[in-house]
């Protein structure tokens, strides 16, 4: 999937057309901050926990959490993409397409 259109809280100015998103960005806002402060780091967990106040176990832990996540996503996508390329080829039909992606996305 694509994303279609952004829009500003602030300002309320709204832009349309086909934007890339990678995983990283269907991370958090805390998990995109704690991975842009690790990259600053130099990808350091010693000096990232010299900048912060997190210690090596919670910044260790985080990091596999993030990693975890990241994988978790990248795997619903190609099933995703499997079930969506099911339909095209009509292997499956609309409503069980529809079944399938629910229970990936938990709803």
């Amino acid at each position: 999937m694509q994303t279609a259109a952004m829009a500003c809280a602030s300002c309320e100015v709204k832009i349309e057309g086909n934007f890339g998103e990678t995983f990283f960005n269907r991370l958090n806002w805390e998990d995109q901050r704690f991975l842009e402060q690790y990259l600053l780091a130099g990808f350091s967990i010693k000096t990232l926990e010299q900048s912060s106040s997190l210690g090596y176990a919670a910044i260790r832990s985080r990091l596999d959490k993030l990693i975890a996540d990241y994988k978790k996503l990248t795997k619903m996508d190609a099933q995703k993409k499997a079930i969506l390329e099911q339909l095209r080829t009509n292997e499956i039909s609309v409503a069980e397409a529809k079944e399938k992606l629910e229970k990936l996305s938990g709803d």
